[in-house]
């Protein structure tokens, strides 16, 4: 996987790099703001951008506004945004994108999660970190059609929404896999979504659903 970093802080920037690198990933480019960054991707053709979404001059939303150009001129390239915190506004829009994910920076310090989301964004997935999730199923208000949901469906939604697949959704509940395909059957059923083979295609559709409120 060919990857470009784009991250102010020199330390992280350096840190990304080298995570990618031990993971057998190439990074093509680190660059410390984002206005070389279209021309960079257009020059190194990455598999995956990784930018913070608060970026010189104003620390704002450079990152955003590259992530949303980036997305617009190459759609399948990945697109992996960090922020310290949970900032929908500037990057709501591109959540239901294929090959689009939003992390909190400190799921860095998970490795093999932070890479295995990175990864999966590079391949057309989809990573939310579920304070994300939680930000948007919050702003839904008193109309919030996910009332419908019991407690551990509104959990496995949230997984879902991250990107996982109901493998992965089994392992990190310790649940049978038949059991979480129940959970996500009723959840579509209830939510009124249509139920693909697709993994990312359902993840896009739950996000679409949850992004229209």
């Amino acid at each position: 996987m060919r990857v470009v970093i784009a991250e102010d802080q020199v330390l992280l920037r350096a840190g990304l790099a080298r995570l990618f690198a031990d993971g057998g990933h190439e990074v093509v480019a680190a660059l410390g703001d984002a206005s070389g960054l279209v021309a960079s991707v257009a020059a190194e053709r990455p598999d995956l951008v990784v930018v913070d979404i608060r970026m010189p001059p104003t620390f704002t939303d450079e990152g955003a506004r590259a992530a949303r150009d980036l997305k617009q001129r190459h759609p399948a390239l990945g697109v992996l945004v960090l922020s310290q915190h949970v900032e929908t506004t500037h990057t709501v829009d591109l959540i239901p994108v294929a090959g689009f994910g939003y992390l909190l920076k400190d799921r860095v310090l998970d490795v093999d999660d932070f890479l295995s989301a990175a990864e999966r964004v590079a391949r057309g997935g989809s990573a939310l970190d579920p304070h994300v999730v939680a930000t948007l199923l919050a702003g839904r208000g008193t109309d919030d059609p996910l009332a419908v949901l019991t407690e551990r469906e509104r959990t496995v939604l949230a997984l879902m929404a991250e990107g996982l697949t109901n493998t992965g959704v089994a392992k990190r509940l310790h649940l049978s896999e038949r059991t979480v395909e129940a959970h996500v059957r009723h959840i579509l059923i209830k939510l009124d979504l249509p139920e693909g083979e697709d993994d990312h295609r359902r993840v896009r559709a739950v996000l679409a659903h949850l992004n229209a409120g």
